[in-house]
């Protein structure tokens, strides 16, 4: 077993005003980030996504985001309105989970990134695979309702 490093704790530095600040790694923990810093990081990771995530993944991304949608106002609709046949409720808020849990599964095994943890899984298979327990989760759901 490899012996465990010893965490240095962040030099004091005080500035002219008197008042004493940390800092890790040259960076000063006075100087916070900006809406500025934000909003471009956040422009960055965009233009990331969009330029190399490849189709295909895009789809199923909006797929599971629909999904998250259709979650929130079911469970919305459940708490401000009505609960009354609850088993339906369980039913539509389960499958809205299961979807996105499949959705997830089949976006990690046909992502071309993860090729060589998926070699034996074609992305066509995680598809099949993906319909495949998507009818299994609506058949169980529909029986749940009656």
């Amino acid at each position: 077993m490899a012996p465990k490093k010893q965490v240095k704790p962040p030099k004091s530095v005080v500035s002219k005003s008197g008042t004493a600040s940390t800092s890790a790694g040259g960076v000063s923990g006075s100087s916070s980030p900006t809406v500025a810093d934000t909003s471009a990081i956040i422009a960055d990771v965009v233009k990331t996504y969009v330029r190399e995530t490849p189709r295909k993944l895009k789809l199923v991304d909006a797929f599971m985001g629909f999904l998250v949608a259709v979650g929130v106002l079911q469970f919305a609709y459940c708490v401000v309105v009505t609960s009354y046949p609850f088993n339906a409720f369980l039913s539509g808020f389960s499958i809205t989970v299961g979807q996105f849990v499949l959705a997830a599964s089949l976006r990690v095994q046909a992502n071309p990134e993860n090729s060589s943890q998926f070699d034996k899984v074609s992305p066509e298979r995680a598809f099949a695979d993906f319909v495949f327990g998507s009818l299994i989760l609506h058949f169980f759901a529909y029986n749940f309702i009656n």
